[in-house]
């Protein structure tokens, strides 16, 4: 299963990474998800809606747009 893959911006730092990580992993069906600084992405795993995962990072106010996970 290829992941969902999301550039993230305005994050910082390590507590950044978590908030994001945390809100992404709270999504319904979400099996798995990886966020880095750099270069500043998360890459999702299971079924989820792609704009509910955009929204989860807005809700912690952060940007994400989806990209082609290739």
């Amino acid at each position: 299963m290829n992941p969902i893959k999301l550039s993230i911006t305005g994050m910082s730092c390590m507590h950044c990474v978590n908030a994001v990580t945390k809100a992404l992993q709270g999504v319904a069906g979400v099996e798995k998800a990886e966020v880095s600084l750099e270069p500043a992405q998360a890459l999702v795993w299971g079924e989820p809606d792609t704009g509910v995962l955009i929204a989860a990072v807005a809700a912690e106010g952060y940007g994400a747009t989806a990209e082609d996970a290739t």
